[in-house]
Protein backbone atom coordinates (compact mmCIF):
# COMPACT_ATOMS: atom_id res chain seq x y z
CA UNK A 1 0.00 0.00 0.00
CA UNK A 2 1.35 3.43 -0.89
CA UNK A 3 1.88 6.18 1.63
CA UNK A 4 -0.90 8.80 1.13
CA UNK A 5 1.45 11.60 2.14
CA UNK A 6 3.84 10.71 -0.67
CA UNK A 7 1.09 10.54 -3.29
CA UNK A 8 0.11 14.18 -2.80
CA UNK A 9 1.88 16.33 -5.36
CA UNK A 10 3.49 19.31 -3.70
CA UNK A 11 3.63 22.69 -5.36
CA UNK A 12 7.18 23.58 -6.24
CA UNK A 13 8.77 26.43 -8.09
CA UNK A 14 10.26 25.49 -11.45
CA UNK A 15 13.99 24.84 -11.51
CA UNK A 16 15.07 27.79 -13.57
CA UNK A 17 18.60 29.10 -14.11
CA UNK A 18 20.09 31.43 -11.53
CA UNK A 19 19.98 34.39 -13.95
CA UNK A 20 16.22 33.97 -14.36
CA UNK A 21 15.74 33.78 -10.61
CA UNK A 22 17.82 36.95 -10.16
CA UNK A 23 15.59 38.78 -12.66
CA UNK A 24 12.50 37.49 -10.87
CA UNK A 25 13.92 38.84 -7.60
CA UNK A 26 15.14 42.23 -8.83
CA UNK A 27 12.08 43.15 -10.94
CA UNK A 28 9.57 43.26 -8.04
CA UNK A 29 12.04 45.22 -5.91
CA UNK A 30 12.55 47.76 -8.71
CA UNK A 31 8.80 47.89 -9.26
CA UNK A 32 8.20 48.56 -5.57
CA UNK A 33 10.76 51.37 -5.45
CA UNK A 34 9.51 53.03 -8.64
CA UNK A 35 5.86 52.72 -7.55
CA UNK A 36 6.67 54.18 -4.14
CA UNK A 37 8.49 57.12 -5.77
CA UNK A 38 5.61 57.77 -8.17
CA UNK A 39 3.00 57.64 -5.43
CA UNK A 40 5.14 59.79 -3.12
CA UNK A 41 5.46 62.42 -5.86
CA UNK A 42 1.67 62.86 -5.97
CA UNK A 43 1.20 63.04 -2.20
CA UNK A 44 0.78 59.33 -1.33
CA UNK A 45 -2.93 58.98 -2.15
CA UNK A 46 -4.86 56.03 -0.68
CA UNK A 47 -4.88 52.95 -2.90
CA UNK A 48 -8.05 50.88 -3.15
CA UNK A 49 -8.50 47.74 -5.20
CA UNK A 50 -11.39 47.90 -7.64
CA UNK A 51 -11.95 46.91 -11.23
CA UNK A 52 -12.97 49.50 -13.81
CA UNK A 53 -12.47 48.32 -17.40
CA UNK A 54 -13.54 51.67 -18.87
CA UNK A 55 -9.93 52.76 -19.60
CA UNK A 56 -9.36 49.56 -21.63
CA UNK A 57 -12.66 49.91 -23.50
CA UNK A 58 -11.84 53.53 -24.33
CA UNK A 59 -8.26 52.73 -25.37
CA UNK A 60 -7.14 52.54 -28.96
CA UNK A 61 -7.62 49.36 -30.99
CA UNK A 62 -3.85 48.68 -30.88
CA UNK A 63 -3.81 48.80 -27.09
CA UNK A 64 -6.78 46.44 -26.95
CA UNK A 65 -5.01 44.05 -29.36
CA UNK A 66 -1.84 44.28 -27.30
CA UNK A 67 -3.66 43.45 -24.06
CA UNK A 68 -5.51 40.58 -25.76
CA UNK A 69 -2.23 39.09 -27.02
CA UNK A 70 -0.45 39.54 -23.69
CA UNK A 71 -3.24 38.09 -21.54
CA UNK A 72 -3.71 35.14 -23.92
CA UNK A 73 0.04 34.48 -23.96
CA UNK A 74 0.22 34.68 -20.17
CA UNK A 75 -2.60 32.19 -19.57
CA UNK A 76 -1.33 29.73 -22.18
CA UNK A 77 2.25 30.22 -20.96
CA UNK A 78 1.33 29.24 -17.41
CA UNK A 79 -0.41 26.11 -18.74
CA UNK A 80 2.59 25.21 -20.91
CA UNK A 81 5.16 25.78 -18.17
CA UNK A 82 3.24 23.61 -15.70
CA UNK A 83 2.03 20.94 -18.16
CA UNK A 84 3.49 17.90 -19.85
CA UNK A 85 5.94 18.73 -22.61
CA UNK A 86 6.24 17.12 -26.03
CA UNK A 87 2.58 16.19 -26.52
CA UNK A 88 0.29 17.19 -29.36
CA UNK A 89 -1.57 19.49 -26.98
CA UNK A 90 1.72 21.15 -26.01
CA UNK A 91 2.50 21.72 -29.69
CA UNK A 92 -0.94 23.21 -30.45
CA UNK A 93 -0.94 25.42 -27.39
CA UNK A 94 2.66 26.36 -28.16
CA UNK A 95 1.84 27.65 -31.63
CA UNK A 96 -1.10 29.57 -30.17
CA UNK A 97 1.27 31.01 -27.55
CA UNK A 98 3.73 32.04 -30.28
CA UNK A 99 0.93 33.79 -32.20
CA UNK A 100 -0.26 35.58 -29.04
CA UNK A 101 3.29 36.67 -28.16
CA UNK A 102 3.85 37.89 -31.72
CA UNK A 103 0.60 39.86 -31.54
CA UNK A 104 1.60 41.43 -28.22
CA UNK A 105 5.14 42.24 -29.42
CA UNK A 106 4.24 43.66 -32.83
CA UNK A 107 1.27 45.67 -31.54
CA UNK A 108 3.53 47.28 -28.93
CA UNK A 109 5.44 49.07 -31.68
CA UNK A 110 2.27 51.07 -32.38
CA UNK A 111 1.93 52.10 -28.73
CA UNK A 112 4.04 55.02 -27.60
CA UNK A 113 3.66 57.53 -24.82
CA UNK A 114 5.59 56.08 -21.89
CA UNK A 115 8.67 57.96 -23.08
CA UNK A 116 7.06 60.95 -24.78
CA UNK A 117 6.50 60.17 -28.45
CA UNK A 118 9.45 57.78 -28.60
CA UNK A 119 10.02 54.09 -28.02
CA UNK A 120 10.84 53.04 -24.46
CA UNK A 121 12.98 50.24 -23.03
CA UNK A 122 9.89 48.00 -23.14
CA UNK A 123 10.01 48.19 -26.94
CA UNK A 124 13.47 46.63 -26.71
CA UNK A 125 11.84 43.61 -25.05
CA UNK A 126 9.35 43.52 -27.94
CA UNK A 127 12.15 43.58 -30.52
CA UNK A 128 13.94 40.81 -28.64
CA UNK A 129 10.70 38.78 -28.63
CA UNK A 130 10.16 39.21 -32.39
CA UNK A 131 13.70 37.94 -33.02
CA UNK A 132 13.69 35.16 -30.43
CA UNK A 133 10.26 33.65 -31.19
CA UNK A 134 11.19 32.09 -34.55
CA UNK A 135 14.56 30.99 -33.17
CA UNK A 136 12.90 29.11 -30.29
CA UNK A 137 10.36 27.50 -32.64
CA UNK A 138 13.18 26.45 -34.99
CA UNK A 139 15.04 24.95 -32.02
CA UNK A 140 12.02 22.80 -31.19
CA UNK A 141 11.71 21.66 -34.80
CA UNK A 142 15.43 20.70 -34.73
CA UNK A 143 14.75 18.82 -31.49
CA UNK A 144 17.11 21.13 -29.60
CA UNK A 145 14.85 21.08 -26.57
CA UNK A 146 17.28 22.86 -24.24
CA UNK A 147 17.50 25.93 -26.53
CA UNK A 148 13.76 25.84 -27.17
CA UNK A 149 12.89 25.66 -23.48
CA UNK A 150 15.38 28.38 -22.57
CA UNK A 151 14.16 30.77 -25.26
CA UNK A 152 10.50 30.25 -24.44
CA UNK A 153 11.08 30.51 -20.69
CA UNK A 154 13.08 33.72 -21.11
CA UNK A 155 10.35 35.26 -23.29
CA UNK A 156 7.75 34.32 -20.68
CA UNK A 157 9.79 35.82 -17.85
CA UNK A 158 11.04 38.94 -19.67
CA UNK A 159 8.23 39.59 -22.10
CA UNK A 160 5.30 38.71 -19.89
CA UNK A 161 6.26 38.74 -16.22
CA UNK A 162 8.77 41.61 -16.07
CA UNK A 163 7.25 43.80 -18.80
CA UNK A 164 3.77 42.95 -17.49
CA UNK A 165 4.74 43.93 -13.96
CA UNK A 166 5.81 47.37 -15.12
CA UNK A 167 2.47 47.93 -16.89
CA UNK A 168 1.03 48.16 -13.36
CA UNK A 169 3.06 51.24 -12.41
CA UNK A 170 0.95 54.02 -10.87
CA UNK A 171 -0.48 56.26 -13.56
CA UNK A 172 -0.45 53.62 -16.31
CA UNK A 173 -3.65 52.20 -17.79
CA UNK A 174 -3.58 48.81 -16.02
CA UNK A 175 -3.00 50.56 -12.71
CA UNK A 176 -6.10 52.68 -13.33
CA UNK A 177 -8.13 49.57 -14.19
CA UNK A 178 -7.36 47.78 -10.90
CA UNK A 179 -6.59 50.51 -8.37
CA UNK A 180 -8.36 53.71 -7.40
CA UNK A 181 -6.14 56.60 -6.47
Amino acid sequence: MSDPVRTIRRFSLPRWPRSTMIVLTIAPIAYGIISWMLLKSVGSPPIRFRINVTPLLEASFMIQLHVLGAVTAFVIGVILLRGVKGTGLHRKLGYTWVAAMALAAVSSFFIIGLNGNHFSFIHGISAWTVITLPMAVAAARRRDIRSHAGGMRNMFVGGLLVAGLFTFLPGRMLWSIFFAV
